[in-house]
């Protein structure tokens, strides 16, 4: 398999309702596409990183010029044995995972469409051909209008809810939600808002029988997150601390969750996640698929990866509508009455790119090689 090509494409695609985390509001997102070709076969990638660099250090501007004069270079012309192979291509870069897995993931999908083969069975996959999905729902601008928001996903037929919360937002705003819903699979993402000088703040979440709270302190610290599990009864799952199975072995060793957010992105494609996955999968650690608001194609990427026998929980992927009036791929996402998604057998991710939409939002666009 020869890399022949590679293009670039920033695309915008404004939100249909604003979602709020502890670091920000977002309104729109700026993504950018890669598109790996070989012998008249394109396969696909999204690169996740944020519009600013507030998740992690990349943002989408970083993104295209690290992707364009850093990464693909070494790729570009190269003939490989296997998808496996082009994630070492760019470890020599120091960081900037988003930006390589979206290069990397769209060499498995060229690969899986090159052998006429799903994108799930090419990365051994296949343990579920349903995945079971739950929501993340931002900070609303009031309690009421988070409840209405959670009522409405339930009867949408999702399975778990997740609640973004911060200071100021979370013990009060969890205890409504949980009296309004006392049997629901619930949990509390708090993107690295708070210290351990918070502690027994965090402790009072102990009452409402959480499923976890995610990635409650700094995004680069295992340690202070092992102190911390040490006095809550709430698992913690661990997020942006695990940017790789290293991670995830420092994490489990020192007992520092009891739960991992596997993101294709933040570990740099899907070689790395397999990793991940399996190291957590020999402790005994379950891991969930989680989201980066992504469009159709990382949301497909997301389903494929979800389909690895140790995601056993509900993750962020969910319908194409909760974001989009309409997505870049045909047909969108869908989600079942029963809030799962069907993983087809579609060669590649499994959805078709819509071209003429994807016209229309595009901003930018290069072709290298």
């Amino acid at each position: 398999m020869k890399i022949e090509k590679i293009t670039l494409r920033h695309i915008r695609l404004p939100l249909i309702h604003f979602f709020e985390t502890s670091f920000g509001r977002t309104t729109e997102r700026q993504m950018i596409l890669v598109e790996a070709s070989s012998d008249g076969v394109s396969g696909w990638g999204e690169v996740t990183a944020g519009e600013s660099p507030l998740y992690n250090e990349e943002w989408t501007e970083a993104a295209w010029l690290l992707l364009r004069d850093y990464a693909i270079p070494p790729v570009l012309g190269k003939s490989l044995r296997s998808a496996e192979d082009a994630g070492p291509l760019t470890e020599h870069i120091r960081g900037h995972r988003m930006a390589r897995g979206g290069l990397e993931v769209a060499v498995w999908d060229l690969e899986a469409r090159m052998n006429n083969e799903p994108l799930w069975k090419r990365i051994g996959g296949g343990a579920r051909r349903e995945i079971p999905c739950g929501v993340s729902i931002g900070i609303q601008e009031s309690v009421p209008q988070l409840l209405d928001k959670i009522e409405r996903e339930l009867a949408a037929g999702y399975q778990r809810i997740k609640m973004k919360i911060k200071p100021g937002w979370d013990v009060d705003v969890i205890r409504q939600a949980r009296k309004r819903f006392p049997s629901i699979k619930l949990m509390a993402d708090a993107n690295s808002a708070y210290t351990l000088r918070d502690a027994e703040h965090l402790k009072r979440l102990d009452e409402f029988y959480l499923m976890m709270i995610e990635q409650p302190l700094a995004h680069d610290d295992i340690i202070d997150h092992a102190e911390l599990q040490a006095k809550l009864q709430t698992p913690i799952c661990l997020d942006e601390c695990i940017r790789s199975a290293h991670h995830a072995e420092q994490a489990i060793k020192l007992r520092a969750c009891g739960i991992i957010n596997i993101k294709l992105g933040r570990v740099g494609g899907f070689r790395e996640a397999k990793r991940v996955h399996d190291t957590a999968q020999a402790a005994g650690i379950p891991v969930w698929c989680g989201g980066m608001l992504e469009a159709g194609i990382g949301r497909a990427h997301n389903i494929a990866l979800s389909t690895l026998p140790n995601f056993i929980l509900p993750g962020d992927v969910s319908a194409s509508k909760r974001y989009w009036k309409r997505d870049i791929i045909s047909p969108a996402v869908e989600v079942t009455p029963r809030g799962t998604i069907t993983v087809g057998d579609e060669p590649g991710f499994g959805y078709a790119i819509d071209y003429g939409f994807l016209r229309e939002v595009t901003v930018r666009e290069v072709s290298l090689g």
